[in-house]
């Protein structure tokens, strides 16, 4: 049987068409995906990092769902996210699982991508509330050092989009790249954590209070949203060092922190601002509102007594003071005077026989 040599051409010709519009597709998609690395290598925290991975990786290869599952035993990754402002919770296709074993027992063996039709038994746990279900998944095993940290996983409306068996070098490539980010950035957030935060009581020291207080009085002047601060400051502090020693003073400041904290939301910033005195800087939140916390702070130190090395209980109180963001003013200005009206009002409180809250002399119309 002849072969028709122009039918022949033709049908080479268009395989060939075929092989190079399929290698342009790969450049372009390579293209992209160097582009993304490198806006995963430059995110700044980690944050930025999930957002990009969330949500950039998602619009730029047009994927239908793209979820972060990360173990998180500690919950120091939640914390974390906390501290930059977001409630993880808040975040759609972000999710935590408090060990590493029960991540591992999901994904397959091997530690490579796993790509293949969406089977609710198996996947529901990486997309929660997917409606309607993907049709097809890749499953991406993020690990470092042989200890996995967690899972980014891709899901298509094509059945034929991620199919088991299908080259997988980009997105090995891609997990790989992702597993360094998480690594860096958290290491980057644990070092800024440890600069910013009091060794003896565990919450954050002046510096890191100074930096927030600027930016939130910025934040308080764009949102017209209330800003208050209040100073706290336990009473008679040094007598409880000279008569029961100085690890028992630790105890109370450790204690104190603790009693603090219960009354405050994640969204609050309290800073030991030295010594014995601590700073508050509550959110969103105004004047009367601010004295209702303080009060509560102030009842629940005066209420139970402080339990010390020996089983010694000691009654201990504080005295707070508290202001309102001056809103008419500069960020700087304002934010420094507020302070200055909180301690001076904490100062009255003591002067006025201690275990009080007094709110400043001069309060700004809470509008």
């Amino acid at each position: 049987m002849s072969v028709d040599p122009e039918a022949e051409i033709d049908r080479l010709r268009e395989q060939l068409n075929h092989m190079l519009a399929q290698a342009r597709d790969n450049e372009g998609v390579m293209r992209r995906l160097q582009l993304f690395e490198l806006k995963l290598i430059q995110a700044r925290g980690l944050r930025e990092l999930i957002n990009a991975l969330l949500f950039d990786y998602k619009q730029t290869f047009a994927l239908d769902a793209v979820t972060l599952v990360l173990a998180d035993p500690e919950h120091e990754l939640r914390r974390m996210l906390e501290d930059a402002g977001v409630e993880p919770g808040s975040l759609e296709g972000l999710g935590f699982l408090d060990d590493e074993e029960s991540l591992r027992g999901l994904l397959e063996a091997g530690g490579a991508p796993v790509l293949g039709p969406f089977e609710a038994s198996r996947h529901a746990v990486f997309f929660p509330g997917a409606n309607p279900a993907p049709a097809s998944v890749a499953l991406l095993p993020l690990s470092r050092s042989q200890q996995l940290s967690g899972s980014l996983n891709l899901a298509s409306a094509d059945p034929s989009r991620f199919i088991a068996g299908m080259a997988t070098d980009f997105m090995a490539r891609l997990a790989a790249i992702v597993a360094i980010c998480l690594e860096n950035v958290a290491n980057q957030e644990r070092l800024r954590y440890l600069g910013m935060t009091d060794s003896l009581t565990g919450v954050y020291n002046r510096r890191y209070f100074d930096q927030r207080l600027r930016e939130e009085a910025d934040r308080s002047l764009r949102s017209g949203q209330a800003l208050c601060c209040m100073m706290l400051d336990v009473d008679h502090f040094k007598r409880i060092n000279d008569v029961f020693g100085h690890a028992a003073g630790d105890m109370v400041l450790r204690e104190m922190t603790l009693r603090i904290k219960a009354q405050l939301r994640t969204s609050d910033v309290m800073a030991r601002y030295g010594g014995e005195e601590f700073a508050v800087l509550l959110t969103q939140t105004g004047i009367e509102a601010a004295l209702a916390i303080a009060e509560r702070i102030r009842q629940t130190v005066a209420d139970a007594r402080f339990i010390i090395a020996g089983g010694t209980g000691l009654a201990v109180t504080m005295s707070l003071g508290v202001a309102m963001l001056d809103r008419t003013g500069q960020a700087g200005a304002a934010a420094a005077a507020m302070v200055a009206e909180a301690d001076a009002a904490m100062y009255r409180a003591k002067n006025a026989g201690r275990n009080r809250v007094h709110a400043s002399a001069e309060l700004p119309d809470a509008g």
